[in-house]
Parts: C-alpha cells; sequence; structure tokens
C-alpha cells in the first residue's frame, strides 16, 4: 500500500520455550537467558511473508546464485552507509564465521600468527588454534570506564614478520566499541607497512547508537580496500542467525579469486533458499524495521545503565557505542569468574555470558544481551538486584 509507514512491535511476547532456540533452551525454565547473540523480536513482517510465500510451493530444490543477492548488499551499503561497492566484490558465505574461517585458510599458513584484540569474540579464538595458526592478542585497554587501542603494542605485534592477518571487530562484541575514522586509518595504514592483511567483522554495524557512525572498512581508502576483507550479515539486526546467509566483501579482484578458491576446495558455497530469501528481503525492504530497533534498543540501555548505578552496587556498566551485548564489569563483587557466573545463574537466575570465554581479559566481567522486550530486561535486573543485596 503506497504511503504505509510499517511499524514493529518490539514489546510482543513469543515463547521460544520447547522450540529448537539454543537461546530459551539451554537452561531451566526458571532462568532468563540473556547469553547467546540473537534476539527475542520477530523478523520483520516482509521477511515472513517473503518466506511463507516461497513455502507454500512446495519445492525445496537446489537454488543457483542471483545478482539480486549482490545487489541486495550493494543496495544496503549504500543507502546505510553512503559506502559505493561493485557487485562483483560479493561473496556469499553461510555465515561470517565461515567467511573468517575461509579467510585464514586462503591468506595464511599452518603456524603464521594471526592478530586479534581481546576481549573479543570467542570463535576469534577457536578458530586461529583449530586451523593451526598462533594467536596474537593485542588487549584493549579500559580507561574510565572506555575501551582503547593500545596502538604502541599493536605496530609492536604486527611488525613481527610472522603475522600475516588481522582479526577486527567493529563494532565490538563485547566491549561496545564504534572504532572512529581516525582509529580504523591508523589500523589499516599500519598493516599496510607491514604487510598484514585485515579481516573485518561488521556484523554488529547497523546497531549504532546516536553520537556514533560506522564506517565500513573498505571504505577508508583506496590503498587500504585493496588490503581487506568485510564479513556482513544482517542476522544480527533482523533475526535470522538461523538462516545461514552471510556476504564477504572482498574488493581487490586478486584476493577475491584466492579466496574463491579456497570456497570451492571446501565445498562451502551451498547456498539455502530462505536464508538468501531472507537476506536480500532485510536489505532490500526492511530499513524501517533496523531504525525502530536500534530506537528501542537505546531505551533498553537506559534503563540498564540507569537501573544499575541505582540499585546494584558492585556492577558497573560499560556504556555501549554499539550492539544490544551489555558489558559488565562485576569485580567490585569479589568473587572468583566460577562463583560469579554461578551467582548469576543459580541465586539471580538470569543466564549471562561469562566473560572469561572473550579472554583472559574477561574476568570478573559477564555479558548480557538486552536484545528483550523491556518488560524482561526489568526483571533480569530486579533479579540481579535482590541477589547482590542478599551478598
Amino acid at each position: 500500500m503506497s504511503g504505509l509507514i510499517r511499524t514493529h512491535n518490539f514489546d510482543e511476547m513469543i515463547d521460544l520455550r520447547g522450540t529448537d532456540s539454543k537461546k530459551h533452551n539451554l537452561y531451566p525454565e526458571d532462568v532468563i537467558p540473556m547469553w547467546i547473540a540473537d534476539t527475542d523480536f520477530k523478523c520483520p513482517e516482509p521477511i515472513v511473508d517473503a518466506m511463507v510465500k516461497r513455502a507454500e510451493l512446495g519445492v525445496y530444490g537446489y537454488t543457483l546464485s542471483s545478482n539480486s543477492f549482490n545487489f541486495s548488499v550493494k543496495s544496503w551499503l549504500h543507502k546505510r552507509f553512503d559506502f559505493h561497492i561493485d557487485e562483483d566484490w560479493v561473496v556469499y558465505a553461510p555465515a561470517v564465521v565461515n567467511g573468517l574461517v575461509n579467510a585464514v585458510q586462503a591468506f595464511t599458513q599452518p603456524g603464521d600468527h594471526i592478530l586479534i584484540q581481546s576481549p573479543v569474540y570467542h570463535p576469534f579464538h577457536h578458530l586461529i588454534a583449530n586451523n593451526g595458526r598462533i594467536k596474537v592478542q593485542n588487549s584493549l585497554l579500559l580507561h574510565d570506564g572506555k575501551y582503547e587501542i593500545d596502538f604502541e603494542d599493536l605496530e609492536q605485534k604486527l611488525k613481527d614478520p610472522q603475522t600475516k592477518m588481522m582479526l577486527l571487530c567493529n563494532p565490538h562484541n563485547p566491549v561496545g566499541r564504534v572504532y572512529t575514522r581516525e582509529e580504523l586509518t591508523r589500523i589499516g595504514e599500519m598493516c599496510i607497512k607491514h604487510g598484514v592483511i585485515i579481516v573485518s567483522d561488521e556484523i554488529h554495524s547497523d546497531i549504532v547508537y546516536e553520537g556514533h557512525t560506522h564506517i565500513p572498512f573498505p571504505s577508508l581508502s583506496g590503498e587500504i580496500k585493496d588490503n581487506c576483507i568485510m564479513c556482513l550479515n544482517p542476522s544480527k539486526t533482523f533475526n535470522t542467525p538461523g538462516l545461514r546467509t552471510a556476504a564477504i566483501i572482498i574488493p581487490n579482484e586478486t584476493l577475491r579469486r584466492t579466496y574463491e578458491n579456497t570456497i570451492t576446495a571446501n565445498k562451502a558455497d551451498g547456498r539455502t533458499i530462505f536464508g538468501t530469501l531472507a537476506f536480500e528481503t532485510a536489505y532490500i525492504e526492511c530499513d524501517y524495521y533496523a531504525d525502530q530497533l536500534v530506537e528501542y534498543l537505546a531505551e533498553n540501555v537506559r534503563l540498564l545503565t540507569d537501573y544499575v548505578e541505582c540499585h546494584i552496587p558492585g556492577i558497573e556498566v560499560i556504556r555501549p557505542e554499539a550492539t544490544y551485548l551489555m558489558w559488565l564489569d562485576c569485580r567490585q563483587l569479589g568473587m572468583s569468574q566460577q562463583v560469579l557466573r554461578t551467582f548469576m545463574l543459580e541465586q539471580a537466575k538470569v543466564g549471562l555470558h561469562d566473560g572469561m570465554i572473550f579472554g583472559a581479559e574477561g574476568q570478573g566481567f559477564m555479558r548480557m544481551n538486552i536484545g528483550c522486550r523491556r518488560a524482561v530486561l526489568q526483571e533480569a535486573l530486579e533479579r540481579i538486584e535482590r541477589a547482590v543485596s542478599a551478598l
């Protein structure tokens, strides 16, 4: 209907207990699950409608690649970030993590060093080790409630001739940073100087709060563009991680051909009907949902930060610049990591992600997913308050 302004009800209650939901069925029913990084929100109506219509055909055979997939990525990056790409730069992947693994295998050799900035998304740690590469850590520094890059340490690690790749997470999971243009450019120029390829995981790029701007890494300069790979997926924004579809953007043709050869060798190029359809629909029709999601989540951030500050002594919130993943500094509670994890689960009855899985720098921290109805967040905060008050 022409002129119709779509809205989405993020307060709609959807019961996922008893389904195959990983998030909602790991813990007992009396625990509020706020750990793994998907939301509780229903997908945008255009995605649901498109998949229902396709499902009604009743035939789900092998599917071809199509120009519409690449076009949807190009369209989204243009309208959301004013970043212009060629459709040829886009390569399909089942998920961002698959894209990272393919890049590691394509551009490094066993024994090579790969740099990460911890605490960071835990698969970064595992995929390096699982592929016989050596992890090198440029630990982020926490100053006055904000994480910063230790550029002196970064330079020292990048200049090691054994360091061949850097895995960048921006916006950063779990600390919520959105790196500035100046920070990103400095990283990019350092990597070029020392012959290190950059792989940038930008899966959280749509969920950025007021006062901050996401800069796609390949958009920084022509030189940086030719030395990087960008990973993208609408799954965090539109709650579609179970549909297993991502895009890998590789502007440099030589790098792209090498990457595609690795995909072919790994037989990692099979697309799913519904994953591709949801991906394209999200990027073409669902801007309204992304905008309203960020507004809703910003209020959740405000609720959590205000509540913790006023009612839960011993916990400090690292105020996020992006993502719906809140990084909670619980060190003042004076608990070991094992005791802290058990306390949240058994006393507070809230299932959070253990900060230690993101690296040793996460000791004393927990990650909390606030991609949920506000009433659920309120209940979780009240539970934590009661548990802390009883100490």
